[in-house]
Formats: C-alpha cells, structure tokens, sequence
C-alpha cells in the first residue's frame, strides 16, 4: 500500500456493498481511492448510477466498466491524473516526470486481472472466471507514466455476516468447490424472487409462489423442464442448481444487483 499513488478497487457491480472489506479503510487511510464498478453491463443502468454517487465521496471517485470491452478502461486515467495532481505537480516543479502507481485490489473473481490487461491492451496477466487464479503480486507497465501492481484476490479474513458470504459465493468470488452449490442456489432463487419476482418466470418459465416458496421444489421443476434426470426419472437437482448459478453468473436471468445502495453509507 505505501508504494501506491492511488488504490484501484474493483468491485462486482451486482455487489458492490458485499465486495468492500470492512477493514479498507483502516488501510488506506487517506490515500486516492477509485471504485471500479466492473461487470457493470450485468446490472440496471440507473442502478449503476446510484452507486456512483454513493461512493464517490472527497478524494474517491467511482467508475463503471465492461472489464472485457476493448479500451474501456482508459477512462480510468483521467481520474487518476486528477486525484493525483498534487503529487505530479509537485514532481513537476521540480522537473521531473515521475510515473505513476496504481495498486489493484478487489475480492476473488471481481476482474482485476482482466481490467489491468484492459489498461495494456494486451495479455498481461492470467485471467480466469473463477476466483484464486492471480497467485501473486506483480507489476504490470501501462505505460511510460504509469504502472499497476496486480494482487491476489483477497477476502474478509472471517466472513461473519452470512448474508454478505452468500451474495460473494452467487457472483463466485467464493470458490463452488467449497460451498453447497444446491443449498446455495436455494438461497439465490429466494433472494432473486424478492428483487424481481418475475425473473425465474423469464428464464424458466415458473413462479416461486407456485411452491410456496419452497426452493427445493422449484428447482426440481426446473430440472424436470431442462430433462436433467437420474435414474428413475428424478430430477437431479444438483446439477440444475449449479447450472442456475452459473447463468445467473453469465447474465441469463436479467440484470441484477444484489446490493441496495439507499443502505450504503458512503466514507470520507
């Protein structure tokens, strides 16, 4: 942290509450912070627009971005110019062009090696969609005048609010290897129902109210829809409910963010 100008921290659009560490903001202090809204095209425009203005607050900007749209992250430069004047000012008086750092951090699976290898237009670093496949720290040349130190996703050291590791564990910065994909993707249908109840009719062409609410039991049916079977004709509810969050994941179901941003406190 004490090597960079300015702190890159992106966040998934579709949680961006979820994905801030409570601890940030010890560790930043008073250094620049841009929020990057990435995986922006998966949620509502005026959504997205709400959460810029939450957390654009003193010397913290925010921006939304498609991580995998060519050149859209050249936006980025300008406010980081900005929120780092002072300092190139300074160096400028003294005539010296210094170059600029730029630390990237985010939660596991939230596009930060993908936004880096935006910034150069090139594949600079290894990406992947699943979390934990950035190992270590390395310095990524932008250009002459500015650098990125790409990081390892990082999450809270004890998730104890479940509410917050369920929303991690749907966008997929918790590894499906280490949760209960059918009792996660019960949560998600009854999660999804209160934001747009209409959602799994669009996709799957049922109602949740149809099963009382009972998840499980919607679940089956879609299966039974897809013809995912056992032996025997059953539904296999396990597989349909890793393919539910994998099209959440992918957009299928709509646009989505799972965060409320009138609850968002934005920090100085």
């Amino acid at each position: 942290m004490p090597l960079a100008d300015v702190v890159l921290y992106v966040l998934d659009a579709r949680a961006p509450a979820s994905c801030i560490n409570p601890a940030f903001d010890a560790l930043v202090q008073s250094k620049p912070v841009i929020y990057v809204l990435n995986k922006a095209d998966l949620v509502p425009e005026e959504v997205v627009k709400a959460w810029l203005g939450k957390l654009s607050a003193g010397n913290r900007a925010a921006v939304s971005i498609d991580g995998t749209a060519s050149g859209s992250a050249k936006k980025i430069l300008p406010l980081i110019q900005n929120l780092a004047s002072e300092k190139i000012e300074k160096y400028k008086q003294k005539g010296i062009n210094i170059a600029l750092r730029g630390m990237v951090i985010g939660v596991p699976n939230s596009g930060k090696s993908t936004l880096i290898n935006n910034f150069c237009g090139s594949a600079k670093t290894i990406t992947g969609n699943k979390p934990g496949v950035t190992r270590g720290r390395q310095w990524v040349r932008v250009n002459d005048y500015f650098e990125l130190l790409d990081t390892p996703g990082t999450l809270y050291p004890k998730l104890s609010d479940q509410t917050v590791a369920r929303k991690l564990a749907y966008i997929g910065s918790i590894k499906d290897e280490v949760v209960d994909s059918f009792a996660l993707a019960c949560a998600f249908i009854e999660d999804i129902d209160k934001i747009d109840p209409s959602a799994l009719n669009k996709r799957y062409s049922i109602w949740l109210n149809w099963f009382n609410g009972d998840a499980a039991a919607a679940i089956g049916e879609i299966a039974l829809k897809r013809h995912y079977l056992l032996r025997g004709g059953e539904p296999d509810s396990e597989r349909m409910a890793a393919v539910i969050l994998d099209e959440f994941r992918k957009g299928c179901l709509g646009k989505f963010c799972l965060d409320d941003s009138e609850r968002y406190e934005a920090k100085n």
